[in-house]
């Protein structure tokens, strides 16, 4: 049996709510090892990019919001991976 529109719409919120949290830590913990405008500038994005997937969940924008979250965090990922030494 699937979720209702408003508990997919619920679960959403809390994921990138907690996803959220936790760029924030990572962004501290590595802003404590290395200042760089580059890890700003990734954990700054992830973190936009959780706040706008809340907003589309908050809309009904579940799936696109989901891809947003799934896509960009691995961007991130990837970013802090290639980019930052």
């Amino acid at each position: 049996m699937g979720l209702t529109p408003r508990q997919a719409r619920r679960i959403r919120i809390v994921l990138a709510s907690v996803l959220m949290a936790a760029m924030a830590v990572v962004l501290v913990v590595r802003l404590a090892s290395r200042t760089s405008v580059l890890v700003v500038g990734v954990y700054g994005a992830a973190l936009v990019l959780c706040g706008v997937v809340i907003e589309l969940s908050r809309h009904g924008r579940t799936r696109l919001g989901t891809w947003m979250l799934g896509l960009g965090l691995a961007a991130a990922l990837a970013a802090d991976w290639l980019l930052l030494p």
